[in-house]
């Protein structure tokens, strides 16, 4: 069921490919890719501790969510992965402002 008759959004991540540290090429199953640096957004409680790179490379596909996630719970919506130059700026931003918080 779709109430009201939103957009149903059907991303889904179906491989991925490490290039850097903190940067993925992300395939989808409409085969369209995005590569994405993660660094920017590494701060906070949740994907602050991915600027591990050993954590960061535990990164896996959620066989439910179909999405990249982590095994400290850290993961992005597969809409946003897909989308992320329309993302990318907001996102670093409130990044930028927990790192802020957490230096206080």
């Amino acid at each position: 069921m779709n109430p009201g008759n939103l957009p149903v959004c059907f991303e889904r991540v179906s491989a991925f490919e490490r290039l850097q540290d903190y940067t993925l090429l992300i395939r989808f199953d409409d085969d369209t890719e995005q590569t994405i640096d993660f660094e920017p957004v590494l701060h906070g409680e949740l994907w602050g501790p991915l600027r591990d790179p050993a954590l960061f490379r535990q990164v896996t596909i959620d066989p439910i969510a179909h999405t990249l996630s982590w095994p400290n719970g850290a993961d992005f919506d597969p809409e946003t992965l897909r989308n992320w130059p329309d993302y990318r700026e907001e996102l670093a931003n409130r990044a930028q402002g927990w790192a802020e918080i957490a230096t206080r």
